[in-house]
């Protein structure tokens, strides 16, 4: 592991480091927000996957989640949002290819051998920040946005135990029946479209739910209501009687500034799942 930057933050350290990734075939970067506490003790961890053409850096810089996550002693983790490099598949869309791994193992070439993002955030980097940091991998939960809330959603509910709360900013909630899903899983997982419903959040919140809280936030505004299709998982989560919230935020749009407004609230969420 190599460190690329590391900045003092609220007391605490935003770092980057990057890595050679076995589940991705290549080179890896990665955002870590480590509070002050961090330094005497291992530290709950919470998950932060961003969206499509989004790197480790467009949260760790723009969702202003670091204050609040040093007021509650949480350590963040912003993973990259797919494999990247010379000789890694790519496509001339912005929503396929590098950039848009949509938090799957891909089966079809030419994007199986490096498209890994399932096995390298539910695997890989848990083990290696575990190793290398002063986390506490017994106290995990997660969020994203867009097709982060997509993974977020989806790797909550597929690994009980695992994650003590998930939350989504204006999740992509049922790709098996989208535009950003239905591409991207022919890509990724090939014809067999019964392959394709481990990885959509309203199905999964239909069969199975989550053994936790939930938050979802959802703007009104968003210019891609169409295509992340917020009402099936509202519908499913009515009737999972799960456990959460889902809002409409009058006004927001798909923005940073929608998740900057109401990430304080995202994390004092997780906090108190966390710590109890």
């Amino acid at each position: 592991m190599q460190t690329i930057s590391e900045n003092a933050c609220f007391g605490g350290v935003q770092g980057v480091y990057s890595h050679a990734s076995k589940a991705t075939g290549g080179e890896m970067t990665f955002g870590l927000f480590l509070p002050e506490e961090a330094r005497h003790v291992p530290v709950p961890v919470l998950w932060y996957l961003s969206g499509l053409t989004c790197t480790h850096e467009n949260a760790m810089t723009k969702a202003g989640a670091q204050a609040w996550a040093a007021d509650y002693g949480i350590a963040l983790v912003f993973p990259d949002t797919s494999p990247r490099g010379e000789g890694v598949a790519n496509d001339d869309a912005y929503d396929l290819g590098q950039g848009a791994g949509f938090y799957v193992n891909a089966t079809q070439d030419p994007w199986k051998p490096h498209f890994r993002m399932w096995d390298y955030v539910a695997e890989e980097l848990p083990a290696l920040l575990g190793e290398q940091f002063a986390v506490d991998l017994d106290r995990q939960a997660i969020c994203g946005h867009s097709m982060g809330g997509h993974g977020a959603l989806t790797l909550a509910m597929s690994l009980p135990g695992r994650f003590a709360s998930v939350s989504a900013f204006a999740p992509i909630a049922n790709p098996t029946a989208s535009d950003w899903g239905r591409k991207q899983f022919a890509a990724y997982l090939g014809a067999d479209e019964t392959t394709w419903r481990a990885h959509d959040s309203s199905l999964l919140m239909a069969e199975k739910g989550f053994d936790g809280p939930v938050l979802i936030d959802q703007g009104t505004e968003d210019q891609f209501l169409d295509l992340l299709k917020p009402e099936t998982l509202a519908e499913a989560m009515v009737q999972r009687r799960q456990d959460g919230a889902f809002r409409m935020q009058k006004g927001y749009d798909h923005s940073y500034f929608f998740i900057s407004t109401f990430m304080e609230e995202h994390v004092a969420f997780h906090a108190e799942a966390l710590l109890g």
